[in-house]
């Protein structure tokens, strides 16, 4: 497929005496407000570095950015209703749990759980639907995957937007938008008025403290479930200051899985979830998505006795297996959707911004996959059923991997997505200098991952709360396939919309 290209919403390149310049005060102006990460080649509490950025706002479609908006409440109902339709997960993932560990673990919580019976009926859904454009034209927008667990970045995309946008705005976290900034800086204020408003970081607040107010005891605290070592700290703060921000009266502490299963972590009578003798409402995670947040059974333990309390979790269990590569492989099927939204006009406007999803099953439709596969690799991703960046498998390693599991149950752990063929633009990518002298900073093609943020709480018999809240804008160099930004191949970015 032919690729297009965008064109940046200012003239490039800049000069190198108004690059460097430029490069040093965006540089200034995202550590003073938080677009930061502490470093992993030199890891301290005590430092932070710059995130990967981009100089400017990247051009984007107006047109496909307001569709995925307007889709995103339609995403986050079908996710909640996938999640408490439990026939539904459990014919979906019947043959994964077979295959993949991780997620036959989390199956086993959900099965226990369920059996048991809730304690905590109600879930809070912070979610994220990850695109890419699509098309000769750029006139189309396909889905990448759905992200229910640790949703990350809508605080720093907040103060991004702020930094490519420079407005006074008290119901945000920072005070200026670091977008209109440098564009003011560069003699170009009036184009920051097509960069969009992105209220994210409120909106994921907001919908903790809903969740907080459900709950029904000022004295309980929200917990955010963390990792044993937090680089992404500013993302997450951000987060707690601004709940406090908005309700004074809550009190947040932050947890490993790991520091929890070393004690303090009990159920109080009714079911309370008590940590370090505080009772939780709330329990937001930002770790256990991945393997390596349970590096022994005692952490599972953790996971499993949270799911039995009455707090409620963001997300649930349900939730978490509802955002797993194959359940969004098995609702791209297309007698799928009408199962779980009303009418056809919602069933269609979904299915415009699904990609081609393949089970790799043993039957009729996963041995063509297969074949597809192996026959031309470089049209589809291998997935797997992980978040986090950096697992999926791209190219002819494609062949060579389906080659080597084509008889093995191990293919089931894995689904295949036809590749997206995103739009080319010229941007400058800025990353924490590697030497004291040296920024590094050149003009290259990139391509753009547009994020939609939504919240949804609700439990089995009806949805309380259902909005989209803001949007992140992700880059990499058009070189890369993977583009996780705290690894530093990705950069942070906000949409110019044209």
């Amino acid at each position: 497929m032919s690729v297009s290209r965008l064109q940046p919403c200012i003239q490039l390149p800049l000069s190198e005496d108004v690059l460097r310049e430029s490069v040093d005060k965006a540089k200034d102006w995202t550590l003073m407000h938080g677009i930061s990460v502490r470093s992993k080649k030199q890891f301290s509490r005590d430092q932070i570095q710059v995130l990967p950025f981009t100089l400017l706002p990247s051009s984007f479609p107006r047109k496909c950015f307001k569709s995925v908006k307007n889709v995103q409440t339609l995403l986050n109902r079908l996710v909640h209703r996938v999640a408490y339709d439990r026939e539904f997960i459990t014919n979906s993932l019947r043959s994964t749990i077979q295959a993949d560990p991780f997620t036959a673990k989390l199956f086993q919580i959900y099965e226990t759980v369920y059996n048991e019976g809730f304690s905590q009926n109600i879930s809070l859904g912070l979610l994220r639907s990850d695109y890419l454009l699509h098309g000769s034209l750029s006139d189309e927008i396909k889905q990448v995957e759905i992200n229910t667990i640790a949703s990350s970045f809508a605080g720093i995309s907040t103060a991004v937007s702020e930094y490519h946008k420079q407005v006074s705005n008290t119901k945000n976290c920072v005070s200026m938008n670091s977008f209109r900034y440098i564009l003011a800086e560069l003699g170009h204020a009036k184009e920051a008025d097509d960069i969009p408003d992105n209220n994210a970081l409120t909106g994921f607040c907001e919908g903790l403290v809903y969740a907080w107010r459900l709950y029904n005891d000022e004295e309980a605290i929200i917990l955010f479930v963390v990792e044993d070592v937090t680089y992404n700290i500013c993302d997450q703060r951000f987060h707690e200051f601004k709940i406090r921000q908005i309700n004074p009266k809550i009190k947040i502490i932050r947890r490993s899985l790991t520091s929890l299963a070393s004690g303090g972590l009990n159920l109080g009578q009714n079911k309370e979830l008590i940590v370090a003798n505080q009772r939780v409402a709330v329990v937001y995670y930002r770790s256990g998505y991945e393997l390596e947040a349970y590096p022994t059974e005692k952490e599972w333990d953790v996971r499993l006795l949270i799911e039995r309390s009455r707090a409620i979790k963001c997300p649930s269990v349900q939730y978490h297996l509802a955002g797993t590569k194959k359940v969004q492989q098995s609702l791209a099927q297309s007698s799928v959707l009408k199962n779980f939204l009303e009418d056809e006009e919602s069933v269609a406007k979904v299915r415009e911004v699904f990609t081609g999803l393949y089970t790799l099953d043993f039957n009729d439709d996963g041995e063509r996959a297969v074949a597809m596969g192996i026959k031309e690799p470089n049209r589809f991703v291998l997935k797997p059923q992980r978040e986090g960046g950096g697992n999926n498998v791209y190219n002819d390693e494609i062949r060579t991997r389906l080659d080597s599991m084509k008889d093995s149950q191990e293919r089931t752990a894995w689904i295949l997505m036809d590749r997206i063929f995103p739009a080319l633009q010229t941007n400058y990518l800025i990353r924490a200098a590697e030497e004291p002298s040296r920024d590094n900073v050149d003009l290259s093609d990139v391509v753009t991952e547009l994020g939609i943020y939504g919240v949804i709480v609700g439990d089995s018999n009806q949805i309380m709360l259902n909005e989209e809240v803001g949007h992140i804008l992700r880059t990499k160099l058009a070189s890369e396939d993977e583009g996780g930004i705290v690894a530093g191949v990705g950069a942070i970015d906000s949409p110019y919309l044209i």
